[in-house]
Order: structure tokens, then C-alpha cells, then sequence
């Protein structure tokens, strides 16, 4: 294998094609060299737009090609675990978009194939790989704000558009699988603990039957985590990691922006009005770029790479749970 992982992109939907494959195309270890739809007019403009050399106009055909190392899957959601399956039989690594799957059994089906195609899959949480959410880490290890009891996090946008996708239950819209995955992906990656309960209310919207606002506690064994997330409210995102001695804000957790920097603020808690808080800003950079680079590294190396399937699991066993609780009105025990 040479120095670069040579990707495909499963489809020209709209995040690869305006974020992701821009992002990549900067990475040190990335060559993306072909890009397939099921319209083939529509494969070559994004090729033609994005520098990209081959345009295929069917999915079968960019898995069939021997020059593929690895495959980016921004599908629909419910197209995630098929095609990350029939990349995984072509001998092709996957990252997939998040969340991974529908379902938890669904998720665990890609551990059999992992196992027999000696591939690896990983799940799309970008944030994983920007220097704010490493500083978080090493702030939190080094006991920066004493014991993590608390994550608070707010992530929301306004889009009642029922064409699109995230609209559609049947393609696993809604808030809680769109963006509050990512506050219970930040919750679990602050503790670096599992969840063992968790209760949630949801509102649905009447006509698109989406959970447009959905609040939840989960409660993991050194403390809790509160989110609400929702696809009918002003745009608004931000995460809180309060400890016994301080607390760490991230300014833009999810969407942070490749023009500019940003910002983490650290809190010891001495002045209410702000007076102990400490800023620490961040060049610009991708994530994306960063993302594609820790993906195709491990590839090259035979390292792990940075969100594997079991992560995924753990992730979806939590959505699982909180859409359970709403109904039922109780806690809920994720599986595993």
C-alpha cells in the first residue's frame, strides 16, 4: 500500500461533496480518486467540480474498482449499514457517515463482516480528530477542573423542509439521530464511561412524525450528562464539562468552521461574571482534513481507527434507550 489511501465516495450527497471531500483532498495520507452516483451525469459534474479523476455511474461499479483502498459512505442512514456491508465484502475499509445504523442489531451485523473481510469500519464523528476536543481530553486527564460530574450540552438548527431527508423518519431523520448522536458521543468520550440508565422526553413533529425536541439525562457511574437537541429551533450549539474544581465550554463543538478560530474556555469558578476563565483559541483548521488524515493513517499503519464499530454500538445502544424512555416513560437500560 502506497503512502495515501486512495478513496471512493459512495454517492454526491451534499455534506461530501460541499464539506468532507474538500476536507480530504487537503489530507497528507488522502488521494481521492473516484466518486460514484446512480445518475452518472451527476458523478461527473461533482468529479468535474472537485478535481476528482473518475466518475462512476453506479455504487457496484466504484466498489468493483481494484485501485480503491477505502470507501467515504455519506448515505441516507438506512443505506448505511448495506452499502458499508457490500464495500466490506469488496475488500474496501468504510467510513461511514454517523450515525453508523438504525439500530444496535443492525450496527452489530458489521461486526461478523469486520471479522470475516479483515476490513476496518469506522463511524464518522469528526470532532474526534479537531485539536478543541484533543484539548478537552488532555485537560480533563490532567485533572484540569478536579472530577468530571457534569456535561451539559445544546445543539439545534430550523429546518421544517419535509423533503428533506432528516425530516423523514423512515431514513432515521430527526434530531436525536442527526445531532444529538453528537452530545452523547461528547458525553461518553468526556467520562470515558458508558451510560447506565437513561430517561428522555420527545416531542414529535404531527405531520413528519420526527422527533423535532428531545431532552435527556443519562446517568453514567462518576456522574451525569443533560442534552437537548432539536430540528426546529434557532441555531444554536454548545457543550459544558463541569467538574469539582472548574469547568471546560466549547464554543462550537460540532459545526467549528475552517476560516476561523475557535474558542474552549476554562472556568475555575471564582468570579461569575467571568473574571476566572481562561480562554484558549485555536487556529483554523478542518476537521475533515484532520479526519481523513487519523482514518487513513491508521490504515496505513494497522492501527485502530479513531471511532471503530464497537464505539458505534455503544452510541446507538444510547439513542435506542432514549427513544425507548420517551415512550415508556421510565428509565432505560442501554444494551451491552
Amino acid at each position: 500500500m502506497s503512502k495515501r489511501i486512495r478513496w471512493g465516495v459512495l454517492s454526491t450527497a451534499a455534506i461530501g461533496v460541499k464539506k468532507v471531500i474538500p476536507g480530504m483532498q487537503k489530507g497528507q495520507y488522502v488521494s481521492v480518486m473516484a466518486i460514484a452516483s446512480r445518475d452518472l451525469a451527476k458523478a461527473k459534474e461533482a468529479a468535474a467540480a472537485l478535481g476528482i479523476a473518475t466518475a462512476y455511474g453506479s455504487y457496484e461499479e466504484l466498489l468493483a474498482d481494484p485501485d480503491i483502498d477505502a470507501i467515504y459512505n455519506p448515505l441516507p442512514n438506512q443505506m448505511h449499514v448495506p452499502w458499508t456491508i457490500k464495500a466490506a465484502e469488496a475488500g474496501k475499509h468504510v467510513l461511514c457517515e454517523k450515525p453508523l445504523s438504525l439500530t444496535v442489531a443492525e450496527a452489530e451485523t458489521l461486526l461478523g463482516v469486520c471479522s470475516r473481510t479483515g476490513v476496518k469500519v469506522g463511524e464518522a464523528f469528526m470532532i474526534r480528530s479537531h485539536p478543541q476536543w484533543l484539548r478537552l481530553r488532555a485537560l480533563l486527564d490532567e485533572g484540569r477542573i478536579g472530577e468530571l460530574r457534569s456535561v451539559m450540552g445544546f445543539f439545534s438548527y430550523f429546518n421544517i423542509n419535509p423533503a428533506n431527508i432528516r425530516n423523514q423518519v423512515e431514513c432515521g431523520g430527526g434530531a436525536l439521530m442527526d445531532i444529538g448522536c453528537y452530545m452523547i458521543h461528547a458525553s461518553r468520550f468526556g467520562f470515558g464511561e458508558e451510560p447506565e440508565r437513561v430517561v428522555a422526553c420527545i416531542d414529535r413533529d404531527p405531520q413528519m412524525h420526527t422527533d423535532r425536541l428531545t431532552s435527556a439525562i443519562l446517568d453514567f457511574p462518576s456522574g451525569q450528562s443533560i442534552f437537548t437537541c432539536s430540528t426546529q429551533l434557532v441555531p444554536y450549539q454548545r457543550i459544558h464539562f463541569v467538574g469539582t474544581r472548574g469547568r471546560i465550554e466549547i464554543e462550537i463543538p460540532v459545526n467549528a468552521p475552517i476560516d476561523r478560530p475557535t474558542r474552549l474556555f476554562i472556568d475555575d469558578g471564582s468570579d461569575l461574571f467571568g473574571g476566572g476563565v481562561v480562554t484558549e483559541s485555536f487556529p483554523a483548521c478542518d476537521q475533515y482534513t484532520l479526519q481523513g488524515d487519523a482514518f487513513s493513517k491508521a490504515l496505513l499503519e494497522g492501527a485502530e481507527v479513531p471511532v471503530p464499530v464497537e464505539d458505534a454500538i455503544k452510541n446507538m445502544a444510547v439513542i435506542e434507550a432514549i427513544f425507548g424512555s420517551a415512550v415508556s416513560g421510565q428509565w432505560e437500560c442501554p444494551r451491552g
